[in-house]
C-alpha cells in the first residue's frame, strides 16, 4: 500500500501572487502595524497549490479534525481513484471511501462536490472574470462548503487580493493582538481596521495570521 501511495502521490505545484510586492508597499505606507509586521517575514508570501477540485476536496476532508488527522485521511483517500478528478470520485464505492476514514457525511459532501464539477453547475472556466461574491455563491451551494471555505478558496486558489474573511478566528485574533492590545474585537472593529488595507485585504489578513503563527499555511 505504501508503494502504491508513493507512486500515486499528488503532484503539487505552488505559485505566488504577482501583486505581493505592490500590496506590501501599499500596506506599509497606509498602516503602522503592517509597516512593522511585513519586514519580519522576509520573502514569505501566500501560496496556492493543487487544482480547484482537489483544493475543495481537501477542505472537506479536513473539516473538524486536526491537520495531522486530515492529512492521514487524505493520504488514504487519494490513492482510491487513478486520478483525483470529479469523474473518478463518482465511480468510487462508498464502503471504500468510508474505509479510508471518511465519515458518511463527508462522503456525501465529496460526492456532491464531484457532481457540481462534472455537471457544469459551477463555472470554473469563468471564475477569472467573475466577482468574488458570485464565486462564493456558487461554492456555498455545494454541500459541506460554507462562506469561510469559499473565502479561503478565493485567497489561496484564485489568489484574489481583497478578501476579508470576517468569520476567520485567526484574523480576528490577529487584529485583537496587533490593534487592540488583546482586547475583544467585534466584526465592525475588524472592518474599520481593514478599511486601510483595501484593496489588499487578503495580503493583510495573511500577515495577521503570521503574527500569530509564523509558519505559513497553504491550502
Amino acid at each position: 500500500m505504501a508503494v502504491k501511495a508513493a507512486a500515486k502521490k499528488e503532484i503539487v505545484r505552488s505559485s505566488t501572487p504577482t501583486y505581493w510586492a505592490e500590496a506590501c508597499a501599499h500596506l506599509a505606507k497606509k498602516d503602522r502595524v503592517m509597516k512593522r509586521l511585513i519586514p519580519q517575514f522576509g520573502d514569505a508570501c501566500l501560496e496556492s497549490r493543487g487544482d480547484a477540485f482537489v483544493t475543495l476536496a481537501r477542505s472537506i476532508v479536513g473539516q473538524q479534525i486536526s491537520v495531522k488527522a486530515a492529512q492521514s485521511v487524505w493520504n488514504r483517500f487519494e490513492i482510491l481513484p487513478k486520478r483525483m478528478t470529479p469523474a473518478s470520485v463518482l465511480k468510487l464505492k462508498v464502503d471504500d471511501m468510508r474505509a479510508a476514514g471518511l465519515s458518511a457525511r463527508k462522503v456525501e459532501y465529496l460526492v456532491d462536490l464531484a457532481l457540481h464539477f462534472s455537471s457544469g453547475q459551477i463555472h470554473v472556466g469563468q471564475w477569472d472574470e467573475m466577482e468574488d461574491e458570485a464565486i462564493i455563491a456558487e461554492l456555498v451551494a455545494i454541500r459541506g462548503i460554507g462562506r469561510w471555505t469559499a473565502e479561503m478558496f478565493l485567497m489561496f486558489h484564485l489568489m484574489r487580493p481583497d478578501v476579508l474573511p470576517l468569520d476567520d478566528v485567526g484574523l480576528i485574533n490577529g487584529i485583537s493582538l496587533n490593534y487592540f492590545s488583546g482586547e475583544p474585537v467585534s466584526r465592525s472593529d475588524a472592518r474599520e481596521v481593514a478599511a486601510a488595507w483595501h484593496p489588499w485585504r487578503s495580503v493583510a489578513t495573511w500577515y495577521m495570521w503570521r503574527s500569530l503563527e509564523p509558519i505559513p499555511v497553504a491550502y
